[in-house]
């Protein structure tokens, strides 16, 4: 009777760990795509002078493709050091669309840095969009490389990085 009840034992919680984590595991899923940020059509809200350049904060629409596909409303105080010859962009964004296919998804981020070289057009950044606003409950972490400029003076970029979700990404 013992091992009887052991071995059920074990079965019921072997049966529990395996619910456990179907039900509170996450699914991580590589993303990569392209992006234009529309910075010919940006709304300056403010510009203030710096001993070295500038500081403006404005609002822009970035749209992206490939894994990502949707828009990100882009509310950034760029920091202008003429002298430094650098560019580094904070602030606020919300992306909103769909996550490999996934149902839309929006996600707030506070915490992305974008640096860029002035003389040599370099950009790189990081972008962490984990602040679920609607949809499926995601989180992605990006990086981003410039790619030049589109022949109306818009920055292009490519991106990677991974999103997680609890559950799975439902379409």
């Amino acid at each position: 009777m013992i091992s009887l009840r052991a071995t059920h034992l074990a079965a019921v919680l072997a049966a529990c760990i395996v619910t456990a984590d179907a039900d509170s595991g996450t699914t991580t899923v590589p993303v990569a795509g392209s992006g234009v940020d529309h910075l010919v059509t940006a709304l300056v809200h403010a510009q203030e002078p710096t001993p070295t350049g500038k500081i403006q904060k404005s609002t822009e629409i970035v749209e992206l493709s490939g894994d990502l596909k949707g828009f990100v409303l882009y509310h950034v105080t760029s920091v202008f050091d003429f002298a430094a010859g650098t560019l580094v962009n904070t602030g606020d964004q919300v992306y909103s669309g769909t996550i490999a296919g996934s149902a839309p998804v929006m996600i707030h981020d506070d915490q992305f840095r974008f640096d860029v070289n002035l003389v040599t057009g370099q950009e790189s950044g990081r972008v962490y969009l984990f602040d679920h606003i609607a949809g499926p409950k995601a989180r992605c972490e990006l990086a981003v490389v410039g790619t030049g400029l589109t022949a109306e003076g818009n920055p292009t970029f490519d991106y990677r990085g991974t999103c997680t979700s609890r559950g799975r990404l439902t379409r």
